[in-house]
């Protein structure tokens, strides 16, 4: 019993008689409003809670060998498919020309409908009865070993399509500009191929993999290659002068999306309204990004940011024509984690709106009441005297 007595002496909520008691009508009102307002702030917290916040935490990004993805999906409303090439180059010294693997084009007319979609493939159509280097058509029993046209490297170089003709041209450094005489381009309907998609558009969407270090990829109207260490575009006789380059990104993007992923360039048009062509460029700065799920699942992926800048065709150097999107990697790695808000701070949280609705409604009822008793003793007083 002594021990319960001492117990007793340590209880902080001593209790008032009910004679000491006084209900108002006002204390009332405001215990129904106080009430209110803890639900609601309860729920409100309840929500926070179910949901997840995402930590973001920066470190020093030391991976080594790996691949970058790009993704990309844009539209030119003014230059044929089979026009435009896919290039891509690093300062690694890794160089990829008329890149045709995991990319398809869309032929559109000028109202943008689609007129036909086509995956890139490699190498060139069967074809019967070529011509051979030494000027006859191809027998049942011989291997077609095709003409060079003058630009073999060695006596035992074929050119079995209209490609491996204009290919050894460019190393050579010569211009080839009459394709009608060439046998593999007539037999293959190169030529008919580009005036049937005369004034049409193009989409062309799909990825690229390429090495985590900076370069660039590039869009260009003409094969790309590399001679000297100049890059030169090889635009064929039936090409115009002035290729508009407008464009529409409706897609861009390094690695996978994860939630909460903000790609700057999607949905970017740009119109080219001069008279003379010229270079596009988007100068992105990748930054290498992890996200871990609540449920531990890990997205390695990127983030980008990008600067716009047109270089006109006029002037020397003279730029070549094309949208060039030039990126470099980050050296900081973002980390992003989905988490839960932890237990204790849920309750705390809860613990606080409950006391402190409480404590300033008391405050609010207190001033109330003394108010509304000081009001009433004046004028009882007045009424006496």
């Amino acid at each position: 019993m002594e021990i319960l007595n001492k117990v007793k002496n340590l209880d902080a909520y001593p209790k008032i008689n009910e004679d000491f008691y006084s209900r108002t009508l006002s204390g009332g009102l405001i215990t129904l409003v106080s009430s209110l307002a803890i639900l609601f702030l309860f729920f409100s917290e309840f929500g926070l809670y179910l949901n997840t916040v995402t930590e973001s935490k920066l470190t020093v990004d030391t991976s080594r060998g790996e691949t970058l993805q790009v993704n990309f999906d844009v539209t030119f409303p003014s230059l044929a498919c089979s026009l435009l090439s896919v290039d891509s180059m690093d300062i690694s010294g890794e160089q990829h020309y008329d890149i045709r693997h995991d990319i398809i084009k869309k032929r559109i007319d000028p109202h943008g409908n689609v007129i036909e979609s086509r995956r890139e493939g490699i190498g060139a159509p069967k074809i019967e009865r070529p011509l051979q280097r030494h000027g006859g058509r191809l027998d049942h029993n011989e291997t077609y070993c095709g003409s060079c046209f003058g630009a073999e490297m060695s006596d035992d170089d074929c050119c079995n399509s209209c490609e491996e003709v204009r290919d050894a041209y460019r190393k050579k450094g010569w211009a080839l500009t009459h394709l009608d005489l060439i046998d593999q381009c007539k037999r293959e309907g190169f030529i008919q191929k580009i005036k049937d998609e005369e004034g049409e558009g193009c989409n062309i969407h799909g990825f690229l993999e390429v090495n985590k270090v900076a370069g660039n990829f590039h869009f260009a109207p003409g094969k790309s290659f590399h001679l000297s260490n100049i890059n030169i575009i090889d635009l064929i006789a039936l090409q115009t002068e002035n290729h508009n380059i407008s464009h529409k990104i409706n897609k861009l993007s390094f690695g996978k999306d994860f939630p909460g992923v903000v790609n700057p360039l999607d949905g970017v048009e740009w119109t080219h309204t001069g008279s003379s062509p010229g270079q596009y460029q988007y100068f992105i700065k990748v930054v290498p990004t992890i996200y871990t799920d609540i449920r531990g699942r890990k997205i390695h992926s990127n983030q980008f940011s990008v600067t716009e800048h047109f270089r006109d065709a006029e002037g020397f150097p003279r730029p070549l024509p094309g949208v060039f999107f030039i990126y470099d990697l980050n050296p900081i790695k973002v980390t992003l984690t989905e988490e839960h808000v932890p237990l204790l701070h849920f309750l705390t949280n809860i613990c606080a709106i409950i006391g402190g609705v409480f404590t300033v409604a008391g405050i609010v009822d207190a001033l109330w009441y003394h108010g509304h008793r000081a009001i009433k003793k004046k004028v009882e007083l007045g009424k006496y005297t």
